[in-house]
């Protein structure tokens, strides 16, 4: 019994050097291959007392042997590492990138939809900006279109020997006094016919009521008596909105005079500092669509001096040819009536539907149903000649707009802007066609430009042929 103590220290040691040995064969597997396939881990179990007393009747101090290395211990995993799954277990797909995922098209339309919302904010900002300051707005564009019609003059005198000062002034106050005297001649022949015109649309309406009373609508003069009553009525019943319409009547007189101040200021700037004025717009614009816009903005004043001068001729034949009709019918007011179609050919397609409306609307009370049916015969017969035969011959192909094109852009001013929205909506319309073009051709030479040279077989695809029937070439043959 003396000896037991000793056998089991021994014994004892022997198992430490064991398992100090097998740690330092797994700590040296694991440096080997640290991102090896992780397995089970596997644990030596100890000996247990059985086991133990056949080493010692062996002999009294064994030393401890070497485990071999095991698949277990070799493949162990490292520290914190997650165990693979069993072999039996099922696989799982896996799962997509989402933008993968998402269709080719609807990718597209996406990025489409989000640029088109910043498109449609910035413009909707930009219209609020220039509701805001719609006066002023208004008189610059009207400005630009007194210049594109006054410019020339401008230049011929120029080349006549005046200077520019002088030529510009000359301009300026010969088309303003011009102006003026129109205005001041409309309002004249309005202010003399005005008795004579309350004296014949009277008898008009008087002859209107026999008409309907004879006509077969089964008109009776109770029924017209009560419609004059309820009109009369309802111009007593809304007086106080007719005044307040006349106050506000009041304030447009003051906004209009406030904006011919501008337009005319304006001109005169315009006809003056023109050539600075744009070499001033240039510097705003990048460097790089610097050169497009340059040769884009000569083009665009082009097609707008061709506009503007295109639709004053066609505008004063309109007025020409039915004031002489209204003339020969005797319809009251002729002059005026053909002043105010020649003011309402600045509107296209609207601005003769309406002034011919007023015109047979005058002759109808004034002369009657015929007068009014042969005033609407000429009103029609001097528009057809204008729209196939004036138009393409005068205004030409650079500055024809589509006519759903020239009604969206006359709706779309005029609910914006009122009557000065559609009087610039078309020249602005042609205005952006000339410089998309230009702009679109500009970039396409730029691109060809910028491709590399044709070589080798390529070059013989693209060389030039000789068109078939001619001669060859000299020095050949």
């Amino acid at each position: 019994m003396s000896r037991l103590p000793g056998w089991l220290n021994r014994i004892g040691a022997g198992l430490s050097r064991m398992g100090e040995r097998l740690d330092e064969r797994r700590a040296q597997a694991e440096r080997d291959d640290p991102l090896g396939p992780p397995g089970p881990e596997y644990t030596p179990e100890p000996p247990g007392p059985e086991h133990a007393a056949a080493p010692a009747a062996a002999t009294p101090a064994p030393e401890p042997v070497a485990a071999p290395a095991t698949p277990a211990a070799a493949t162990a995993p490292a520290a914190g590492s997650v165990p693979a799954p069993p072999s039996y277990a099922p696989a799982v797909a896996a799962r997509p990138d989402p933008v993968a995922a998402i269709p080719w098209g609807m990718r597209v339309a996406a990025e489409a939809s989000w640029r088109l919302l910043v498109l449609a904010g910035t413009v909707w900002v930009l219209m609020k900006v220039i509701s805001s300051v719609q006066l002023v707005v208004l008189a610059f564009v009207a400005a630009l279109l007194i210049t594109a019609l006054l410019q020339p003059t401008v230049a011929l005198l120029r080349r006549k020997g005046l200077p520019r000062g002088l030529a510009t002034a000359v301009t300026a106050v010969s088309g303003f006094v011009l102006m003026g005297l129109v205005g001041w001649f409309v309002v004249w022949q309005v202010m003399d016919n005005v008795d004579n015109l309350s004296d014949r649309v009277k008898d008009g309406i008087e002859e209107l009521k026999r008409w309907l009373l004879d006509s077969p609508f089964h008109v009776t003069e109770q029924q017209i008596n009560e419609i004059a009553k309820n009109l009369s009525d309802t111009i007593g019943a809304n007086a106080e909105q007719i005044t307040s319409a006349g106050l506000q009547g009041v304030t447009v007189v003051v906004e209009a005079m406030t904006g011919i101040l501008l337009a005319m200021f304006s001109t005169l700037f315009l006809l003056y500092d023109g050539k600075k004025v744009w070499e001033w717009t240039l510097k705003m614009v990048p460097a790089q669509a610097r050169p497009g816009v340059a040769g884009a903005g000569p083009r665009a004043w082009r097609t707008l001096t061709a506009y503007v001068r295109g639709t004053v001729l066609v505008a004063l034949i309109d007025a020409v040819f039915i004031g002489l009709g209204l003339w020969f019918l005797e319809v009251p007011m002729a002059v005026p009536l053909a002043v105010f179609i020649f003011l309402f050919a600045f509107i296209p397609l609207v601005g003769a539907v309406v002034s011919g409306a007023l015109a047979c609307v005058v002759a109808l009370v004034t002369n009657g149903v015929f007068t009014a049916l042969m005033v609407l015969v000429v009103v029609l017969a001097v528009q057809q000649i204008e729209g196939h035969v004036l138009q393409p011959f005068i205004l030409g192909r650079a500055v024809r707009v589509h006519p759903l094109a020239v009604v969206l852009a006359v709706a779309a001013g005029g609910l914006t802007a009122g009557i000065g929205g559609a009087v610039v909506a078309v020249p602005l319309v042609a205005v952006l066609n000339t410089v998309v073009g230009y702009l679109r051709a500009y970039s396409a030479e730029q691109t060809l430009r910028a491709a590399p040279e044709p070589h080798g077989a390529t070059a013989y695809e693209v060389a030039p042929v000789a068109a078939p029937g001619a001669g060859a070439p000299r020095g050949e043959g």
